[in-house]
Order: C-alpha cells, then sequence, then structure tokens
C-alpha cells in the first residue's frame, strides 16, 4: 500500500512543482525571463520556445534583452511576444528586442493576484482530482478482495490527511506570491 501512496503523493508533488512553475511565470514588477517560457516562435515550421533560439539577459531589473542567434527570427519573436497576454511591448532595433517592465499600478496588482487565485484554485482541484483516482483505484482493490473494508477507512482518512497538507501547501505558496507582488 506504501507503493500507492507514493505513486498519489508524487502526483501530488508535482502539482505543486507546477503551480511553482506557473507563479514564476507571472509577471511582477522585476524583469524575469520565466515570463517568457510559455511563448512560442514558429521557427521553421516548428513552434519553439524561445530560450531554444535566442539568449535572454536581464541588463537591469526592469528590462529584458532577448538577441536571437538567428536575426532572422527577430520578426517572429517580436509577434509572439505581442499577441501574448504579458501586456509588453517589445523595441526591436534590428539585433536585440527589449522588453522594459513597467512599475505596477494597483489595478495591475490586483488582475496578478486573480491570476494567482486562479493558479492555486486549479491546483487544488488538480489535487482533489489525484485524491479521487487514489481512492476509486482503492475501492476497486477492495472489490477484488485485495484489501479489507478496514484498510479501506484507514487509506480513505490517509488519503485526505495528505491532500489536505498538500492543500495547506498550495495556500501557503499562492501567500508568499501575493505577499511578494504587495512588496513590490
Amino acid at each position: 500500500m506504501a507503493d500507492n501512496y507514493q505513486e498519489f503523493t508524487g502526483k501530488m508533488k508535482k502539482t505543486t512543482e507546477v503551480l511553482c512553475i506557473q507563479f514564476d511565470s507571472v509577471r511582477a514588477g522585476r524583469a524575469n525571463p520565466a515570463v517568457l517560457d510559455k511563448l512560442r516562435v514558429e521557427y521553421y515550421g516548428t513552434p519553439t520556445p524561445i530560450n531554444q533560439i535566442a539568449s535572454i539577459a536581464t541588463p537591469d531589473p526592469r528590462s529584458l534583452a532577448i538577441q536571437p542567434w538567428d536575426t532572422a527570427c527577430l520578426r517572429m519573436i517580436e509577434k509572439a511576444i505581442l499577441e501574448s497576454d504579458l501586456g509588453i511591448n517589445p523595441n526591436n532595433d534590428g539585433k536585440i528586442i527589449r522588453l522594459i517592465f513597467p512599475q505596477l499600478t494597483e489595478d495591475r496588482r490586483k488582475d496578478l493576484i486573480k491570476q494567482i487565485k486562479k493558479y492555486s484554485e486549479e491546483a487544488k482541484v488538480a489535487i482533489r482530482n489525484i485524491r479521487r483516482d487514489a481512492m476509486e483505484d482503492f475501492k476497486e482493490q477492495k472489490k477484488k478482495s485485495e484489501i479489507t473494508e478496514d484498510d479501506l477507512k484507514d487509506i480513505e482518512k490517509d488519503m485526505q490527511k495528505i491532500t489536505d497538507d498538500y492543500i495547506k501547501e498550495i495556500d501557503n505558496i499562492a501567500a508568499k506570491k501575493e505577499k511578494e507582488l504587495m512588496a513590490i
């Protein structure tokens, strides 16, 4: 049974890791190359991440410099940034694309906090779905008489505790990110 717990706790841990990656992509007042991770550029017919066709640098805390290895894809990178939900206009000088992050306004902070809450709620739903799948799996084992009714009740309590712990962890991660946004 411990192996089954590991399978489901591993999935829950992966969910929290994905949440942290999503939070890294939330644009705060500082320039963070992670905001470009979701963007794909059509490069020779293949959607390619920007960091695979260009170097990304942070020359100062509020800007990013994107220098593609092939200058022919400057326009494609610029187009991908404009079509994204970043809300930043790229400055293209023919060799480098510069992204300058403006100071956060109160409205933008509220929007980012809503986005954080949305991501954390999606993660909580994913955790609960993992618990539901686990319980279906264990109930199936009980039907096959691989575990007893008492085992099933113990498992249910354990899975609920594990779920509660991961949801609490998600709440803590979200609160930390909100606090970080408010401090900027």
